[in-house]
């Protein structure tokens, strides 16, 4: 198991694993599965056996690093794959010392995840492509 950042050319990978968990899988609608913060950010690849099996993004907004997009596909779920993402993303974060926290927005069955990374839930239930999610947020020291 690897991750690594996503080379520009790569994007079309991080792309396909979204539209394949988000829009197959989920039923995200395709129109709002991109959006305009796919240019700005940092993309990651996570592999299993050499194989790109997840993704996940982050954007440097002034003093707040907002992640998202973070996904494993079916078969690679329960490996670790996740974490491993997560891990590699709140590493380049914390080299940013502007940046004084970490926020997403989950969704519902993946609070207790991000919860074990360190994150908090706050705020009430809000809505994102048809799915509860809850914001959350890591503070930085």
């Amino acid at each position: 198991m690897s991750v690594r950042a996503a080379g520009e050319a790569e994007l079309a990978t991080c792309l396909d694993i979204r539209m394949k968990v988000f829009v197959e899988e989920q039923g995200v609608p395709v129109e709002e599965e991109r959006d305009a913060y796919d240019d700005a950010a940092l993309h990651v690849i996570g592999e299993v056996d050499g194989v790109p099996m997840g993704t996940a993004r982050v954007v440097f907004l002034e003093e707040t690093a907002k992640i998202g997009r973070v996904c494993v596909m079916k078969e690679a779920r329960g490996t670790g794959l996740g974490r491993e993402m997560m891990q590699f993303l709140l590493e380049q974060i914390v080299t940013r010392p502007e940046i004084s926290r970490a926020y997403l927005t989950s969704q519902m069955d993946a609070v207790p995840f991000y919860e074990q990374l360190g994150f908090e839930a706050f705020g009430g239930i809000v809505m994102d492509a048809g799915i509860e999610h809850r914001e959350m947020e890591l503070l930085l020291e």
